[in-house]
């Protein structure tokens, strides 16, 4: 059985691919990930947390409507025994959380969450959102990291899980892992694409890495960056991608 090259593994761990300089192998496509800049200095291919965003926000909304008109309705027995009053207390300790939870996970990630491959200075720049979802109540963000490109190494994960009807969901996708120098010591994680092409993604990059843009099948037709549809909300109020003023530039020029 094969095990894991780096430590630790990441979660979901299913395959270790192939290190950053061995010459890429398969077809060369991003699938949706399709990259919004590539030239001779740097490629860059949008990511985002959730594939599908614009409904947990108006599931929250309602929630939040029943929740408060029912409260309303019980106003006058909240104070009427000791046994009611803990349980409205509850309830509505627990529905404000899950609305809180609902409605920041769709609001909160930026529209996009861009990773820049610099082919001039052999590094990459990655703005990554951190957050962690039981907690609604604490300060979400995003942290922008830069690495070697030679600290980078990629592994394949899935995981299962079930729903409530018996039936399975299985998700997969590609991390980057980045290791302590002369090491297989993992120090960072983000991911590089969910639900996408997997290993194909990954030999896309290390082609252009290794060969530049000439290497790759060209972008689609250019996109408005950071467009967004009238009718999402959720892609409405969300943050846009605002890189910090020097990394901006560092990662979009040569040395």
């Amino acid at each position: 059985m094969t095990r894991p090259l780096l430590a630790p593994a990441c979660p979901g761990w299913r395959s270790d691919l192939p290190s950053p300089y061995c010459p890429p192998e398969g077809p060369l496509i991003l699938g949706d990930d399709d990259p919004t800049h590539l030239d001779d200095i740097y490629l860059e291919i949008s990511r985002k947390s959730i594939r599908k965003r614009g409904v947990l926000v108006w599931f929250a909304i309602v929630l939040t409507y029943l929740v408060i008109e029912s409260l309303w309705d019980f106003l006058p027995d909240l104070f009427a025994d000791v046994e009611t009053f803990l349980m409205l207390t509850a309830t509505s300790a627990v529905c404000t959380w899950i609305c809180a939870v609902l409605y920041r996970i769709d609001i909160s990630p930026p529209r996009e969450e861009p990773i820049r491959f610099n082919r001039a200075r052999q590094r990459i720049y990655a703005y990554n959102f951190v957050f962690r979802w039981w907690n609604p109540f604490e300060r979400w963000g995003v942290v922008t990291v830069s690495y070697d490109w030679s600290q980078v190494r990629a592994e394949t994960w899935m995981t299962r899980g079930a729903t409530a009807q018996g039936g399975i969901i299985i998700t997969w996708g590609v991390v980057l892992s980045i290791v302590e120098p002369g090491t297989n010591r993992v120090i960072d994680r983000f991911p590089l694409n969910t639900m996408g092409t997997d290993e194909f993604g990954w030999a896309y990059v290390r082609a252009y890495m290794q060969q530049g843009p000439s290497a790759v099948p060209p972008p689609g037709p250019p996109r408005e960056h950071d467009g967004v549809p009238w009718y999402n909300l959720a892609l409405r109020l969300a943050p846009e991608v605002q890189w910090p003023t020097d990394m901006d530039l560092e990662s979009r020029t040569a040395p």
